[in-house]
């Protein structure tokens, strides 16, 4: 059975906010509240949820480019902030959203992949520009690439370069945030297949971070739904899609378009937006969108809960 490489227990962030005449009055946005997960050596953890539940905030967490309010970040049995800087960015690297902004457009592809190489000395600097050609060709550019700049790239070129970046100390786990939520479609396909294939090579974790359930089924093993900066339900990829238990994952997961227009699914409808994080809902946060709610809903936040081996959920209904 595989170890745990990462743990998170009761991790908060929270934001002062300053509100109201001369911006005397005083608020807090609790992006993240209270979230605890496990993520396995070799394995993806999926995090899903709607835009602003807290997701890209975890994963600034999760990388130590914030600090935690409160709770814990065990990075391979040891606290996070125990690993030196240097350690942590040897172990652990981010793939942002945007290949556009995450590249520096006034340096060239190799100089981009080679940078950690290069603060940290791993080699002279032929045997570091042998090791950038390599990591262009596993992702698959050419190595004659490695002088061209950022703008002579495509999105889908452009996100290989940061996953070339990404991988380039061989690090234990990387987050993956939202990375081909701005590529085509087609795109979308390459770029999940070349990070199965380097996960499969090199045994490094995931944490994939997105908001459509259609492309984390197609690379996690475990998924975890994130709603209002709190977790609503987590279970392994096949028994969440086979049987979610929570209202909030049941509509994503109705919500994800079937690609066949033979079949018509019903319409799906949520009322209202997202509550503000600044003053979020009693009890359960979803329950004034959700259309089983009951009364405890509104008075008592439910606790994250295993009903069969391996699925959490937090909910009243069990």
């Amino acid at each position: 059975m595989n170890e745990n490489i990462l743990e998170i227990k009761n991790l908060k962030r929270h934001y002062p906010v300053s509100s109201g005449l001369l911006s005397l009055s005083k608020t807090t946005v609790k992006a993240v509240n209270g979230v605890s997960l496990e993520i396995k050596k070799g394995e993806t953890l999926g995090l899903v949820g709607e835009s602003g539940c807290g997701k890209s905030t975890l994963a600034r967490l999760l990388t130590g480019l914030e600090k935690a309010d409160h709770g814990s970040i065990n990075f391979k049995g040891h606290k996070l902030n125990e690993w030196t800087a240097t350690e942590r960015s040897t172990m652990l690297q981010m793939v942002f959203q945007d290949p556009y902004s995450s590249l520096n457009p006034r340096q060239r592809i190799g100089s981009i992949i080679s940078e950690s190489m290069r603060i940290h000395k791993s080699g002279s600097k032929t045997e570091i520009q042998r090791r950038v050609e390599e990591l262009l060709v596993q992702v698959g550019l050419r190595p004659e690439h490695h002088k061209r700049y950022p703008h002579e790239f495509s999105g889908g070129q452009r996100q290989r370069v940061a996953i070339a970046r990404a991988i380039a100390m061989n690090p234990d786990l990387i987050i993956c945030d939202e990375p081909v939520s701005a590529l085509d479609v087609s795109v979308q396909a390459q770029v999940l297949n070349l990070l199965k294939s380097i996960q499969k090579e090199f045994g490094m974790s995931y944490v994939f971070i997105s908001h459509d359930l259609s492309v984390v089924s197609h690379i996690s093993d475990h998924v975890a739904v994130m709603y209002l900066g709190q977790l609503m339900e987590i279970a392994s990829a096949e028994e969440l899609y086979r049987n979610p238990l929570h209202p909030y994952t049941q509509i994503l997961l109705d919500a994800v378009p079937v690609p066949d227009p033979d079949m018509q699914g019903e319409d799906v409808i949520i009322d209202g937006d997202m509550p503000s994080p600044i003053s979020p809902p009693s009890g359960c946060p979803f329950h004034p969108r959700c259309p089983k709610a009951m009364d405890i809903c509104s008075q008592t936040q439910p606790k994250l809960k295993e009903t069969v081996s391996g699925h959490k959920v937090a909910c009243h209904l069990y």
